[in-house]
C-alpha cells in the first residue's frame, strides 16, 4: 500500500510528500530523528497518513533530508508510541485500530479532557479571554472548512480544538500524552466512510463547550464534554460494527 492511500493513488502520495517537505523546511534541525517523527506524527494527526499505509524509506529519506539510520530511529520512536508498526519482511506501516482501541482511547480522553475542564474552577477561575482564543480560532477554521466542503480539514480543526482544550492545563506532560492520543484518534476516524457525517455535529458542540468556558461555567462544560465524548465513542463503535 502506498503513501498515503492506494498504490494507484500517485497524485495523493506526491501531494503528501510535498507537504512533508514543506514541514521539514519549517522545523528546527537540531534533532533530526525527533524532527522526522514530528512531521510523520502530524501527518497522521491531520489525516494525510491513513491506516494500513506503508512508509517508504527511499521517499522519506529524500523529502525529510535525513539518513536511513535517522529515519529508522524516527520509525522506532513512533512505533514505541503505537503510531507505526513494523511487519517482518514487509516494512513499516500505519496501524489499523479496532473497537478495543476506541474504548481504550475514549476512556483516556474522558479522564484527561473532562478533568482539565472541571479543574479550571480551582486552577484558573478567572480564565482570561486570551487563553480561549486558540479554541475560537479552531471553531472558525472548522466552520470555514465546512462551508467549503473540506471535511477532512474540519476534522483537523476539531483535533486542534481538543489539543488546545487540554492545553488549558499548562502541563507539558499532558500536552505530550495528548499529541499521541489525538494522532491515534485520527486513525480511528478513518472508519467513517463519510467525513461530513462524523465531523459536522461536533462543530456546534465544540462551540457550545467554548461558550460555557467563556462564561466560566466549568462544571457544566465538563458535564457536557463528558456526554460529548460518550456520544463520539458510540458513533465510532457503531461505524466499526457496520463495516
Amino acid at each position: 500500500m502506498s503513501i498515503p492511500q492506494r498504490s494507484d493513488d500517485d497524485e495523493g502520495r506526491q501531494a503528501w510528500l510535498r507537504g512533508v517537505a514543506a514541514d521539514v523546511a519549517r522545523l528546527d534541525r537540531s534533532s533530526s530523528a525527533e524532527r522526522a517523527a514530528d512531521v510523520l506524527r502530524r501527518s497522521i494527526t491531520e489525516g494525510a497518513l491513513q491506516p494500513g499505509a506503508q512508509l517508504s524509506e527511499v521517499e522519506l529519506t529524500e523529502v525529510l533530508e535525513v539518513s536511513r539510520n535517522t529515519l529508522r530511529e524516527a520509525f522506532r520512536l513512533l512505533t514505541h508510541e503505537g503510531l507505526l508498526v513494523y511487519k517482518l519482511h514487509r516494512g513499516v506501516f500505519v496501524p489499523e485500530l479496532d473497537e478495543t482501541d476506541v474504548v481504550d482511547l475514549y476512556r483516556l480522553r474522558r479522564v484527561l479532557e473532562v478533568d482539565v475542564v472541571r479543574g479550571l474552577a480551582g486552577r484558573d477561575p478567572e480564565l482570561p479571554a486570551s487563553r480561549l482564543e486558540p479554541l475560537r480560532d479552531d471553531i472558525e477554521s472548522a466552520r470555514a472548512a465546512a462551508l467549503a466542503g473540506r471535511w477532512p480539514a474540519v476534522g483537523t480543526a476539531n483535533i486542534r480544538f481538543h489539543r488546545n482544550l487540554i492545553g488549558l492545563a499548562d502541563s507539558s506532560r499532558l500536552d505530550a500524552i495528548t499529541g499521541r492520543l489525538l494522532a491515534e484518534l485520527r486513525l480511528l476516524f478513518h472508519v467513517i466512510a463519510t467525513p461530513r457525517e462524523l465531523y459536522e455535529p461536533y462543530i456546534t458542540r465544540n462551540e457550545a463547550i467554548f461558550e460555557l468556558l467563556e462564561a466560566r461555567e466549568y462544571e457544566q462544560a465538563a458535564d457536557d464534554l463528558h456526554q460529548y465524548l460518550v456520544d463520539s465513542e458510540q458513533g465510532l463503535l457503531s461505524a466499526f460494527k457496520a463495516r
